[in-house]
């Protein structure tokens, strides 16, 4: 029912477009108010239709926020027809328009014969194809309650996050995430551990953009993930509270609140979260030299985790005009995170006898703080579309890390060794101007054009302090310690041309961007040997064309294509030269000589809607020059306990191509059972050598997704989630597959202004990295688990709030509109 009517109002639109455009007649300008019959709340995407008395449509609109409608209407009589999804419709017969006409308020009430359905659509996630997107309503996710944005992203299609926290789109890792539309310190500007601190229930939907039109940046392979927090739209004062403990030990308290008026609203959401997340690793290494086997290196890690942070959003929207609005916004994150590792490390000799032991603690204080501060101004010249939006943005950021580590040999002899003190002081500071303006031209087509500018820079100083024996005395290590400023500054044009003819409609767009990329390293010892240039400053240009199009097959169903260049822009981590040094025989490397990769990405998809039941599928190519790879390899170098030290390091390859296809269902057979599943299977081909050695692969993968969502007696609501990532490797390296299953319970109390829920993250603990890499040199086997079994319990309370009113349809992503012109993300 909910589907049809969307797609009604989608069709009365664009006839609304077509009659207007060819009215003769003298117009006048109809206005009118619609609200709620029981709350007197106005309604905001109402349909107000205009008919003849031959029954043809002649003129028609839907409601601003305010629930207000201005109407330019011929000169008639008429019967108006007020529609809204799940209200009755009411119609006025014999309305008179021959002068500038206010008709009395109307006030609509709930049909109640359809609520039930409407509730049940709202619950479960659904998807809307757009010409450059799919939108994805989570709904009523129970198994994210008390959860993080990271944890909510893994239940998304297409969306996979790894062990550690790593987040993927369709098997790529070079995804871009955006808050909102745009880059920001909510998302960590490329470090998902802020997505670890953002509570789930923040969001509204979220956005898979696998064929970015060229209004978005071109930066990330893969595509963009967009998430778009909630915003309530009622008047008044309304929100809710959400409380949450767990096991391991855990609490989060959380608060959206926001106070609308007619002129401005205000909005905030503030999180106060405390978490215990335990974790673990082991890592065994063979060593060859000239084909035998050398003694057997094992690494046992468990990491204890506390982490502590406050994060809140504040904003305020005022109207300057009708027309024109300004929103102000602040954002500031702070944490303490404490951290302690144990690495016991036991070497083995050809005959497999324990030769040595150590013992490895690691003490990690991790503070930071970060804020952001943003200025909007929009101006809609009018309401067929004709807009200019202004962005203004700058955030900060400053993290310290102290590490503290001891060692001491447990076997054959008790000793204690030499201590290192580390500590990495990094400070970044962002800046973003961006332009958008929009021109409608004629009924369906549309003209785009803007600008963004977006300047980084971070400095990153890195301090190795060894003591002298074990004295207790520290002194400073030249080869190690330093200063790595990198700065980014990316300046973008764009253009965008769209038009719709019948059922046909196409996006194209063109896209220049001017990279400039410098680091420079300072405060170290020069006489540091490497094959590295630690300094650097090249600049990248690049056109990025994008083709998006769609043919309507019916009125839900339709085929999509899309194409775009795009872009992956090395980070700052990737282009520091200096070790880390969370292990002597394990470390992370930068590389200073990487350059940008460039992608070229093909995608067709196919979306069938039935009464019950969403399919969405597709198939994709892309073809990537200099493609980032990973490798391990054996550095020469040894531990003070004479253990070879290896290094893994980011090179670029020649060639990455990647194939895949996907399909998603979404199946709602009764009332009380809804079902979600997806699969996507991909095969990435790799070409390439890096210092001689040919890292050339060919990798065959799958993951797959299931949820089934019952309504219990007593309307109690369970849900389980499962998700299995198959096996796959890469030139060196082979990962086993990963089975994880969610489950959830949930109850809603006190006339549903409530919800009392439990879920367990990670059912059998099964989350675990499990891998094999093998070398000329060496064999690693290794297997890391990043967080282990999670038990929540959350209580939500919403006040002035009406759950089944927020829940219906409407609004981006509630209907059937496949056809969107968008001046912004």
């Amino acid at each position: 029912m909910q589907l049809k009517t969307l797609t009604y109002i989608a069709l009365l639109l664009f006839t609304i477009q077509l009659s207007y455009g060819q009215a003769n007649a003298r117009n006048y300008t109809v206005k009118g108010l619609i609200v709620d019959e029981q709350t007197g709340q106005p309604l905001e995407f109402a349909t107000v239709s205009f008919f003849n008395a031959t029954n043809d449509l002649v003129a028609g609109g839907i409601t601003e926020i305010d629930g207000k409608y201005s109407i330019s209407v011929p000169e008639g009589i008429y019967t108006v027809q007020y529609d809204y999804i799940s209200y009755k419709t009411v119609r006025k017969e014999n309305v008179l328009v021959n002068k500038n006409t206010e008709l009395p308020p109307v006030a609509m009430a709930l049909d109640a014969a359809s609520l039930d359905e409407v509730v049940v659509t709202a619950e479960t996630t659904e998807v809307v194809v757009r010409l450059d997107k799919k939108i994805y309503n989570i709904g009523k996710d129970l198994t994210t309650s008390g959860a993080t944005v990271s944890d909510a992203l893994n239940n998304v299609p297409s969306v996979t996050v790894d062990v550690d926290g790593a987040i993927n789109l369709r098997g790529n890792g070079n995804v871009q995430i955006l808050i909102n539309g745009r880059p920001s310190a909510l998302a960590g500007f490329g470090n998902t551990d802020a997505l670890r601190q953002l509570p789930a229930e923040t969001i509204e939907r979220v956005e898979v953009i696998t064929s970015p039109s060229a209004r978005y940046d071109a930066e990330g392979s893969a595509g963009i993930i967009n998430i778009v927090l909630k915003k309530d739209k009622n008047l008044g004062f309304n929100g809710s509270i959400i409380t949450n403990v767990g096991f391991p030990w855990g609490s989060s308290l959380t608060g959206n609140i926001n106070y609308r008026q007619k002129k401005f609203n205000i909005f905030n959401t503030t999180s106060v979260r405390y978490q215990e997340s335990p974790g673990n690793g082991f890592f065994s290494n063979n060593f060859f030299i000239d084909g035998v086997e050398n003694p057997l290196v094992i690494e046992d890690r468990d990491i204890d985790r506390i982490r502590r942070g406050i994060t809140t959003n504040l904003g305020v929207t005022y109207n300057l005009t009708d027309r024109s609005t300004i929103t102000a916004s602040g954002f500031y994150r702070t944490g303490n995170d404490d951290s302690r590792t144990a690495n016991f490390t036991d070497e083995f000799n050809a005959s497999n006898e324990l030769a040595e032991s150590t013992v490895r603690i690691e003490d990690e204080a991790e503070t930071g703080d970060s804020y952001q501060v943003a200025l909007n101004y929009t101006n809609n010249f009018n309401d067929e579309g004709h807009n200019l939006a202004i962005d203004l943005q700058y955030d900060t950021r400053n993290e310290v890390e102290s590490n503290f580590i001891g060692e001491r040999n447990a076997f054959p002899d008790m000793e204690t060794l030499p201590a290192e003190d580390i500590t990495t002081d990094e400070s970044r500071d962002n800046y973003l101007l961006q332009a958008d303006y929009v021109l409608p031209i004629g009924e369906n087509a549309q003209f785009e054009a803007g600008y963004r500018g977006q300047f980084r820079e971070t400095v990153t100083d890195f301090e190795v302090l060894e003591e002298v024996g074990t004295s207790g005395v520290f002194e400073r290590n030249g080869n190690l310690s330093n200063v790595f400023t990198f700065s980014q500054d990316v300046n973008a044009i764009y253009t965008q041309y769209g038009n719709k003819f019948g059922k046909f409609s196409f996006l194209l767009g063109l896209r220049y961007e001017s990279t400039r990329q410098q680091g420079e390293v300072s405060d170290f010892d020069p006489t540091v040997g490497d094959d590295f240039e630690v300094d650097f400053d090249e600049t990248f240009d690049g056109l990025f064309p994008t083709v998006n199009l769609i043919y309507e097959l019916g009125e839900s169903e339709n085929i999509t294509f899309g194409y775009n260049r795009r872009i992956n822009r090395p980070r700052g981590f990737f282009v520091n030269p200096f070790p880390s040094r969370s292990s002597e025989a394990n470390i992370f490397q930068g590389n200073p000589g990487l350059n940008p990769a460039f992608a070229s990405a093909f995608d067709l998809g196919y979306l069938k809607r039935w009464e019950k039941i969403t399919l969405t599928s597709s198939v994709y190519y892309q073809y990537e020059t200099d493609a980032f790879q990973f490798i391990r390899e054996n550095t020469g170098d040894v531990t003070p306990n004479g253990v070879p030290v290896v290094r893994t390091i980011p090179i670029n390859l020649a060639t990455n191509e990647r194939f895949g296809a996907e399909a998603g269902v979404l199946y709602n057979p009764t009332k009380w059972l809804r079902l979600n599943g997806s699969f996507n299977f991909f095969r990435f081909v790799t070409e390439g050598e890096f210092n001689g050695t040919d890292f050339s692969a060919d990798n065959t993968s799958w993951f797959a997704r299931f949820s089934s969502k019952v309504t219990l007696p007593a309307k109690i609501d369970w849900q389980t989630n499962a998700f299995y990532r198959g096996p796959r490797e890469d030139a060196q390296t082979r990962n086993k597959g990963i089975l994880s299953i969610d489950l959830a319970f949930a109850k809603d109390l006190f006339n549903d202004n409530a919800t009392l829920g439990f879920n367990v993250r990670d059912l059998f603990n099964s989350r675990k990295r499990i891998s094999e890499t093998n070398t000329a040199t060496f064999r690693q086997e290794s297997e890391f688990q990043w967080r282990e079994r999670q038990f929540n319990l959350t209580f939500t309370y919403r006040f002035n709030q009406q759950k089944r009113r927020q829940q219906r349809g409407g609004g981006p992503g509630g209907g059937d509109d496949d056809f969107e012109f968008q001046g912004r993300p």
